[in-house]
């Protein structure tokens, strides 16, 4: 069976029911959500991320070595690498954590009537689960209002998940784009630096990592760089 078909199988075997969610209208739509609302998310995780690094240089240069390590300069990276660079690995996770991007979440509904912390939530509420109070609880990040990598890095400089990272949510309802959202964060990021430097027009003090907007989503500032190639 070929992929398309594996792709449509669903809606294939559930045409004939009128109340099944498997129908063509929402099987392109839920397609065309994934990337559009992926790409937005993962354009604005890296443009924050690069903003970052020039702030920080020394994180930016200790990438660029894990990268010379694992992957070199003779082939591009793949998906596999990311497990052999738990400090790279690191540097994202944390940058998806100061900089969360979709503070409130998406919003939910609750299905039936929700006991929770005292009060009773009736079922068809709209609730929107601020994943930013997770991001920068104190309880789980040493240092949540700093820029720290080694937030995901134990005493031997392997990674270490955190329970409280959960810019994709959590639970049945977590995104349906993370899988792809983690891929394509490590590839764009990891090639980038290992052809290119990142270089701040300003001093590093200057740099200010405030977003230009914040709402449903923190918008990452405009800035310029200049890009090296090593």
């Amino acid at each position: 069976m070929n992929s398309e078909v594996q792709c449509l199988s669903p809606y294939l075997k559930e045409k004939d029911n009128p109340q099944t969610e498997f129908n063509l209208k929402n099987l392109v739509l839920t397609t065309l959500n994934l990337f559009f609302a992926g790409t937005e998310t993962v354009s604005s995780t890296l443009r924050y991320g690069f903003l970052l690094l020039m702030k920080h240089p020394e994180v930016g240069a200790k990438v660029q070595e894990e990268i010379d390590q694992v992957i070199g300069q003779h082939r591009f990276p793949k998906a596999e690498d990311r497990m052999q660079m738990p400090y790279t690995d690191a540097v994202i996770h944390e940058i998806q954590r100061i900089t969360d991007i979709v503070p409130m979440g998406v919003p939910h509904t609750v299905t039936r009537d929700t006991h929770f912390r005292g009060y009773i939530l009736p079922k068809g509420t709209d609730i929107f689960p601020l994943i930013g109070s997770a991001l920068r609880d104190p309880k789980y990040f040493s240092k949540p209002e700093i820029f720290e990598p080694k937030h995901f890095l134990d005493e031997q400089g392997r990674f270490k998940k955190n329970e409280a990272f959960v810019p994709f949510a959590s639970g049945k309802r977590v995104c349906l784009g993370e899988a792809m959202a983690r891929m394509e964060l490590f590839l764009y990021f990891t090639a980038i630096l290992q052809s290119f430097s990142l270089q701040s027009l300003v001093p590093t003090s200057e740099i200010d990592i405030t977003p230009k907007m914040s709402g449903f989503g923190n918008v990452p500032p405009s800035y310029k760089l200049c890009i090296v190639a090593r």
